[in-house]
């Protein structure tokens, strides 16, 4: 095994003496092979897939080194078993893993298993295949397929597109291999079998008309269109609903134009499906969408598709920042600002920032949208580094929906809810139009507490509360999952006067259906939308305009166009205004004008109330009376004091083990390494801890927390790199569960 690249070859070498090979495991170093003796067509190269030997399996790994000399003796390497490729991996897409291993402090095998398809890790053909590329019979009448809306929907758009679209392609615009198969057996449409090195570029690369552009959106489109042929970041600030995703469809059309492809980076497809469903109607080119929904194979047509340059415009969730591109010609990030965009476990990148690294390095336009961005790119905006774009103008020509703050103290709530939201929402629905009731907790209640001897119900496994759901009756802890049967009486005193305290989305819901027993009622959390297509559905009903109360949690924030919801009204907007991590109050900011931001989108004004038990609060005051952005400043000005990102730099490392004790030696013994080299060293770096995570127990596993800081990034890197290294060759590190989290969004 090796760690270091010794003596290369020159690639396409047929016969150097050892390969280095990364290899799916948590190892942070490479292993050197024998070349197998079949030599591939073009040579050896870096980027091919082999099989190897590994301990009692075979596995799949990535040769990244070929070696004139390896640093182990010949007889005790073995071959490679197989080699699976005729050509390598696309270059750009093992630079990016290269450059994320480094950046992350990864291991670069591991790296680059989670990065491609999982067909591709199990040993599968990438090249030399065929697709289905399906066309409509238009002889046929569509009316004969009106007992089947879903295929006749599918009809039409097969009549769209005259030369066909692919399989892969229809499974993008939401349809299913059944209903292929369904109209095909109708006699509706028929699949011819394509080589994958075939593709038919259709004249034309719109199917419906771009939009007129107001002055605003038109100065920042004028600005993109300056410089398409390098890399030029920008970020487009723009208040909800003030046209965001037009922009990006037309810059998207220049760039098609040019031949070259479009990465759109989204937070959720899931959640967002007005955005794609816009910009699968806009192209005639087929939208390769990569997102959880899709199958092994699915997945693996659409990575292709992009990766041999036939797919113009790929959209997709946090992991499709690594898709490769043969053509790259911009990167857009929507929601530029949303967690979702970190990974929080394994390896834990950020997509927004790769996507930064990626237009970098391939001397592209970034295009970074948001309505509430994060303090690291307003920072780089306010910097001269972005160029700052804004929009601050809606179509309806109504202004935002500034915050109204309402004082929970000393008031009587039902479900949640003051005296003046129900009136409120009354009057909404009189006037015939919808409300949209936000709370983000799931369940009835957070706690069930005992009225005479003050026993609340706790999670046996973490340091948290049990959550009180009635559908189905259960406690549920939201962190563990764990979940147990409610008691009839106090476990501790044997009262049988038990209360839930607080409220959810069930109670709120339950509320409001006695206050409204005549009106239709949604409720959207993750438990109720658990079913396939239930959220869609809902969202369907909604855009009939019947006065209807949605009662949801931030999954209604995150991008949605309702546009018969006039009123917002806030439940309890007091969650991150007095965390311990530094980083809750913006997150908090965002979420508040995002869900602000769904009221009033369309003809009507809309209105926003947010209670407080604390409407004397400076930042909340401030967010209130002058917007996000405002707050932004003042929070960016702490932050620069504090020398607190995006003014400097930290690493996380996080801790945990079943013994408590071997958690907090482990976790002392680095802090104390650690700040002996940074002493020799000379490094600028500051460690800080170790300290308990703030919910310690999690899981029946103790958890501790050690902070790297640095106000440099080179400095913050070269301790964490220090770090990873120490705890790799400490035996201890190995009965202990551990993992760095570079640039970390939360310190929980």
């Amino acid at each position: 095994m090796s760690d270091s690249f010794s003596s290369r070859v020159a690639p396409g070498s047929p016969s150097p003496e050892a390969l280095q090979v990364a290899l799916p495991s948590p190892l942070r170093r490479l292993f050197d092979y024998l070349p197998a003796p079949r030599v591939p067509p073009r040579g050896w190269q870096v980027g091919l897939r082999v099989r190897v030997p590994f301990g009692r399996r075979d596995v799949v790994g990535v040769v990244v080194g070929l070696l004139a000399r390896s640093e182990l003796p010949r007889e005790k390497l073995k071959p490679v078993a197989e080699v699976l490729d005729d050509a390598p991996l696309p270059e750009d897409w093992l630079w990016l893993c290269r450059f994320t291993a480094r950046y992350y402090q990864h291991g670069l095998g591991d790296t680059l298993q989670i990065a491609m398809p999982a067909r591709l890790r199990q040993g599968h053909p990438l090249t030399g295949r065929t697709y289905l590329q399906w066309q409509a019979i238009t002889e046929r009448d569509a009316a004969e397929l009106k007992n089947a809306p879903r295929q006749a929907a599918l009809h039409a758009l097969l009549r769209q597109h005259a030369h066909g679209l692919p399989a892969q392609a229809i499974s993008a615009h939401g349809y299913t291999r059944a209903q292929l198969e369904a109209l095909a057996r109708k006699g509706f449409a028929f699949a011819t079998e394509v080589s994958r090195q075939a593709g038919h570029t259709p004249s034309g690369l719109l199917a419906a008309p771009a939009l007129p552009l107001n002055r605003e959106q038109a100065a920042a489109l004028a600005a993109l269109h300056e410089n398409l042929d390098g890399y030029h970041p920008c970020l487009l600030e723009g208040v909800t609903g003030s046209g965001k995703t037009e922009i990006y469809l037309q810059l998207i059309e220049a760039i098609a134009a040019k031949g070259k492809q479009s990465l759109v980076l989204v937070p959720e497809i899931g959640l967002t499906p007005q955005t794609l469903s816009r910009f699968k109607s806009r192209f005639k080119v087929p939208v390769v969408a990569l997102h959880s929904g899709l199958n092994d194979a699915e997945r693996m047509d659409a990575w292709e598709a992009a990766a041999g340059g036939r797919a113009l415009i790929v959209i997709g969730t946090r992991s499709a920042i690594f898709t490769p591109l043969a053509r790259p010609g911009a990167i857009i990030v929507d929601e530029e600002h949303d967690g979702s965009y970190k990974q929080h476990d394994g390896l834990r990148y950020h997509a927004r920032d790769l996507a930064v690294a990626r237009a970098h390095h391939h001397g592209i336009p970034l295009l970074l949208g948001s309505a509430t961005p994060s303090l690291e790119s307003l920072s780089r905006a306010l910097s001269g580094d972005y160029r700052h774009l804004r929009l601050t103008k809606r179509p309806s020509r109504h202004p935002p929906a500034r915050l109204e703050l309402t004082d929970l103290r000393h008031q009587r709530r039902q479900g949640g809810l003051l005296p003046s939201a129900i009136k409120a929402i009354t009057a909404t629905l009189e006037a015939g139009k919808q409300a949209l009731v936000f709370i983000n907790r799931r369940g009835f209640a957070p706690r069930l507490a005992c009225h005479a001897c003050g026993w609340m119900a706790d999670c046996d496994q973490c340091d948290a509360r049990m959550t009180l759901h009635r559908q189905p009756p259960l406690l549920a802890c939201h962190h563990c999952d764990s979940r147990r049967a409610l008691p009839d009486a106090c476990p501790e005193c044997g009262s049988g006067d038990l209360r839930a305290l607080g409220s959810g989305t069930e109670r709120t819901e339950e509320t409001l259906t006695g206050l409204f027993p005549d009106t239709t009622i949604h409720r959207i959390d993750r438990d109720s939308t658990r079913r396939k297509e239930s959220f869609d559905a809902i969202l369907k009903e909604v855009h009939r305009g019947e006065p209807c109360i949605l009662v949801g949690t931030q999954m209604l924030a995150k991008g949605h166009h309702l546009p018969h919801v006039t009123l917002v009204v806030v439940v309890n907007a007091d969650g991150g205004l007095y965390s311990a991590d530094f980083r809750a109050l913006e997150h908090s900011a965002q979420l508040l004008e995002q869900v602000a931001g769904r009221a009033g989108r369309a003809a009507h004004p809309g209105r926003v109330l947010v209670q407080t038990l604390h409407p004397d609060d400076p930042h909340l005051g401030k967010l209130a009376e002058h917007g996000y952005g405002a707050l932004a400043r003042d929070l960016l000005e702490e932050r620069r004091l504090a020398k607190l990102p995006p003014f400097g730099y930290m690493a996380l490392l996080r801790l945990e083990s079943a013994q408590e004790q071997a958690a907090l030696a482990l976790a002392q013994a680095a802090a104390q390494a650690l700040r002996q080299w940074l002493a020799h060293s000379g490094t600028q770096a500051r460690c800080l801890g170790p300290v308990p995570a703030p919910m310690e127990r999690r899981q029946n596993r103790y958890h501790v927390h050690l902070l790297l800081a640095a106000d440099k990034r080179s400095q913050r890197h070269a301790a964490a790199n220090y770090l990873v290294q120490w705890l790799d060759a400490n035996r201890e590190a190995s009965r202990v569960r551990w993992s760095i989290d570079i640039d970390p969004q939360t310190l929980s």
